[in-house]
């Protein structure tokens, strides 16, 4: 039997500030998978997210949530990171989430180092997608993380879902299991390493 501690964590990061939004349960699915392939979880969803202050290096300290999502990433064997493409680009949210990473500059694995890291991002219309992917990688590289080399670029909306959180569209669902099982693949070929 296979210890708790012997199998990967995943950290799942996203969601928008309204609960149960398509983004976030893109982000709940893709976690499903990286559990089916052995993988513990930790979901840090959009409600958590909203919940974080803007990230600011002045004195005083982070905060209590600040420093669970620093935790868990630090904890963290890989990442997914799911966001909306608004305008283009991430959410105000997910960028704050991600700059407050900042807060692991000084750990043995400084941001986002030595993890996987798989991208999904939503939108309701096809053009923010490969922007959005693209902006969100480059960030990823900022952190020292490895982009998975698939990302999900999902044009999907709250009537995409089923009501057991699945997503209708067969070819969306391989997108997210891909993004679930790259990353999942990685840690496990690192721990072997």
């Amino acid at each position: 039997m296979i210890s708790e501690t012997a199998r990967p964590l995943i950290v799942g990061i996203g969601g928008t500030v309204r609960e149960g939004s398509s983004t976030e349960r893109a982000l709940l699915a893709a976690l499903k998978t990286a559990e089916a392939g052995g993988a513990r979880t930790l979901f840090l969803g959009g409600t958590f997210l909203a919940n974080l202050p803007i990230y600011n290096p002045q004195p005083g300290g982070p905060t209590a949530d600040q420093m669970i999502l620093a935790r868990a990433v630090a904890e963290a064997d890989g990442v997914i990171i799911a966001t909306p493409g608004y305008h283009g680009s991430l959410s105000g949210v997910m960028k704050n989430a991600l700059d407050t990473l900042e807060l692991l500059r000084e750990d043995s694995r400084p941001y986002l180092t030595g993890r996987a890291v798989g991208v999904i991002v939503t939108a309701e219309g096809a053009q923010a997608g490969g922007t959005t992917l693209t902006a969100v990688r480059s960030i990823i590289h900022a952190l020292r993380g490895w982009p998975t080399p698939f990302g999900a670029a999902l044009n999907i909306n709250s009537g995409s879902f089923d009501g057991d959180g699945a997503l209708k569209d067969p070819k969306e669902t391989r997108q997210l299991n891909t993004v679930a099982e790259q990353v999942l693949e990685f840690t496990q070929r690192r721990a072997r390493s």
